[in-house]
């Protein structure tokens, strides 16, 4: 079934790009000249994927992100004009999966794009079943990762990243398999994205009452441990 992609930029020019390459790529696309505009088009469909500039007229895409990831999980890519490093992060600290500086390489983009949908599908090869360790329990058939039977609320690439742990339990998991893994990028910039994840989830996890800890392997990446009760 063809993937729907919402896009909000107040560029013309930029919708025009995004509308033809991915359009090109097999997806559809619909794309709003203001966040509003996508936001109340998401109200009555949900898209499978979205695309948010950070300066917009009206809601702005950084709280657009916040208010759509209140509401679903769905993959969201982050573009804007800005370069600061404090910039990405707060994209990512609002729930974005991905992220990319203008001008951007609309090739770039569409592999972003596919990356992020085969994420959201869980569609890594061989992988049949559930993945359990300790009270959690990964439903690959459900994309959703549950403590006590209830939904701990991940994002995509939060349920990559778990699937990732998951599947190393006796064993600490590299920041450099993460990222080819999970992002499938290689970039010093993108290395702190783990943190931001590793926090995100963390605070799911103690929200959800888990027993299940993130423990950080200094100098090297993360693994999964059973929480200490006393702690």
């Amino acid at each position: 079934m063809q993937k729907l992609i919402y896009a909000a930029d107040d560029d013309e020019n930029i919708l025009s790009v995004l509308e033809a390459f991915l359009g090109n790529a097999g997806f559809a696309v619909e794309t709003f000249a203001t966040g509003d505009a996508l936001k109340e088009a998401f109200a009555h469909k949900p898209s499978d994927l979205v695309i948010l500039d950070v300066m917009m007229p009206g809601t702005d895409g950084m709280t657009l992100c916040r208010q759509l990831r209140e509401i679903s999980n769905v993959p969201i890519v982050i573009l804007t004009a800005k370069e600061s490093e404090m910039d990405q992060m707060m994209g990512f600290t609002l729930g974005g999966d991905d992220y990319l500086t203008k001008p951007f390489s609309p090739s770039l983009l569409v592999m972003r794009v596919k990356a992020l949908l085969r994420r959201s599908e869980m569609s890594s090869p061989g992988a049949q079943g559930d993945i359990i360790f300790e009270d959690l329990v990964l439903s690959v058939g459900e994309h959703r990762l549950l403590c006590g039977g209830k939904d701990v609320g991940l994002t995509a690439t939060e349920l990559a990243f778990m699937r990732c742990l998951m599947g190393h339990i006796s064993e600490a998991v590299s920041r450099d398999v993460l990222l080819s893994e999970v992002w499938g990028i290689d970039a010093d910039v993108e290395t702190r994205v783990t943190d931001e994840t590793v926090r995100r989830i963390r605070r799911k996890l103690r929200e959800a009452g888990s027993a299940v800890a993130i423990t950080a392997v200094w100098g090297y990446g993360y693994r999964l441990e059973a929480r200490d009760e006393k702690t």
